[in-house]
Order: structure tokens, then C-alpha cells, then sequence
């Protein structure tokens, strides 16, 4: 259990209305601060937002409805959360999907990479003013293993050649690792630290996205070497919570180091391609928002 005071501290995270998001926004409440949960459900957020209220005697619990697939949604999400806050000391990019078929966004992308990275990076961008002006402040990006089973298909970024959820969701995760390192170099010197991690194998719903022997796949690895939601949830309060980490960034943590810094794979740390994927990401959401502003008129 996480024990650190966050009292005065605002913390935002994603995909909180279940899983280890919900545990990491109840810890953060019981910690003191005020947790604004960003969740696509909103019957399953309002649950959520009353259950951690009541478990943490914690009225500062806020919630921002959001089905962050459509970066339209990213950008209204950022609008409401600055309409109503100024401050912001941890965001954390936990929301993410696993989909066993191939689904498009309404922006034309493929959905796993567009709600687990580009996301992730929009809503970063978004709010990154906020957060130098809040700092010393943390990003924390829920990442996983399967990184290391990842490629950056830049010829194919939308999988319309052949989809494989095996190569989208390792794909999307690897994604999350280059956006953190290159992140953490852009923010040096402004006080706001980016840092990445694998939770370990939770048992969650998660895997309620995929079919077939995937999913058959990944139950088993739950069923041999899952952990509960609460200690899924302790690498990313100790990313985001610890004083040791005040300063630390571009750094992967893992569960199974017990939450301490470990190697990411070899791939993530090439430096040319990870600034070739914010150069392509860039031109992604700008072409999002233009068709956006089209549809507009």
C-alpha cells in the first residue's frame, strides 16, 4: 500500500472506472488528493467516482465522461478538465484496449493504436502547459511487457494489411515506450518527469476484448501467474507518489522488479525511430483535426 500524502495534489487518470485505474484513483484519494477519473462509461464511471468517495472519505473525486478512441473526445476532455482546474501534478495515461478483430476509429485509425498511444500523446499535449506551470509534476504511462513483442509498422500503422491483435497491441505498447523517452528529453529542465511501466499480469476484464486462442492464451497466463488489481496497481502509485522519483524521468519501471527502474526492450531505446513516430504522430492528429474542422462547416 501506497502511503504517500498528496494532499493539495491534482491527479488525473484514465480509464478509471475499473481495474487497476480504479484501485490507482482510490489509493490517490485515500492519499489526500483530488483525482479527476477520465472514464468512457459513464453508468460504470458514476459507480466508480461513489465507490472510491466512500472508501476514501474523500469528496474530491471528479469525473470526466470521454470515449478517448476519438480524439475529438481527447480534445474535449482536455477542455473540460482546464475549464475547472488549474493545476495538475500526476497524469496518468491508463485507459487501454485489447481488440481481437480490427476496429477503425472515427478518425480513420486503428483503434488499439489510437486509444492506448495517440491518446495518450494528444492528451499530453493538451495539458503539458498545465503541468509545467503545476510543477514539480509527473506523467506516468501505463505500459506493458508486451512492448517487447512490439514493432513500429510505420508502412502500416492502421492495420488494414493484415491484423493481428498480437502485433496491435504490442505495437501500441512500444509506442507508449518511445513517446516516454522522447517525452522525458523534451520536457528536461521544466520540473514535469515522464516515466513508463509494466504492471505486471492483472486480473482484470481486460482480456474480455479478444477471442479464440488469444484469449484462451491469455487467461491462462492470468490463471498461473496473475496478480489482483491492488498490486497491479502499486507500481504505478510508486511511479507517480514516490519522493525518490521526484526528478527521475525516461525511465521503465516493471512489477516484477518490485516496482524498481529495469531495461526496456533493446528496440526502444533507438533514438531515430522514436522521433520519426512523433513526427508521424504530429501529422496524424493534425489531419484529424482538419477533418474535424471540415465536418465543422
Amino acid at each position: 500500500m501506497a502511503t504517500s500524502n498528496m494532499q493539495g495534489k491534482v491527479c488525473l487518470v484514465t480509464g478509471a472506472s475499473g481495474g487497476i485505474g480504479k484501485e490507482t484513483a482510490r489509493e490517490l484519494a485515500r492519499m489526500g488528493a483530488t483525482v479527476v477519473m477520465v472514464c468512457r462509461n459513464r453508468a460504470k464511471g458514476q459507480a466508480a467516482q461513489a465507490e472510491i468517495k466512500a472508501a476514501s472519505r474523500n469528496d474530491r473525486v471528479d469525473l470526466i465522461i470521454a470515449d478517448l478512441s476519438q480524439l475529438s473526445e481527447v480534445r474535449r476532455a482536455a477542455g473540460e478538465f482546464k475549464q475547472k482546474y488549474t493545476q495538475l501534478h500526476v497524469l496518468i495515461h491508463n485507459a487501454g484496449t485489447i481488440n481481437g478483430e480490427r476496429k477503425v476509429t472515427p478518425d480513420g485509425l486503428e483503434n488499439t493504436f489510437a486509444t492506448n498511444y495517440l491518446a495518450p500523446f494528444l492528451l499530453t499535449e493538451l495539458l503539458v502547459d498545465v503541468l509545467k506551470a503545476s510543477a514539480p509534476a509527473r506523467i506516468v504511462n501505463v505500459s506493458s511487457y508486451a512492448h517487447t513483442q512490439g514493432k513500429i509498422d510505420f508502412a502500416d500503422l492502421r492495420g488494414t494489411r493484415r491484423y493481428s491483435v498480437v502485433k496491435a497491441y504490442g505495437q501500441s505498447k512500444l509506442a507508449q515506450i518511445y513517446f516516454t523517452y522522447e517525452l522525458a528529453d523534451r520536457l528536461s529542465g521544466t520540473g514535469v518527469t515522464v516515466n513508463a511501466l509494466h504492471p505486471g499480469m492483472v486480473v482484470s476484464s481486460f482480456n474480455s476484448g479478444t477471442r479464440g486462442i488469444v484469449h484462451l492464451i491469455g487467461e491462462l497466463c492470468y490463471f498461473f501467474g496473475g496478480i489482483d488489481v491492488e498490486k497491479g496497481a502499486q507500481t504505478t502509485l510508486y511511479v507517480a507518489t514516490s519522493p525518490e522519483l521526484v526528478r527521475v524521468s525516461g525511465k521503465y519501471f516493471s512489477q516484477n522488479k518490485q516496482g524498481k527502474e529495469t531495461p526496456s526492450s533493446k528496440p526502444s531505446y533507438d533514438v531515430a525511430i522514436r522521433r520519426r513516430l512523433w513526427e508521424v504522430s504530429e501529422a496524424l492528429i493534425d489531419q484529424s483535426e482538419r477533418s474535424q474542422v471540415a465536418l465543422a462547416k
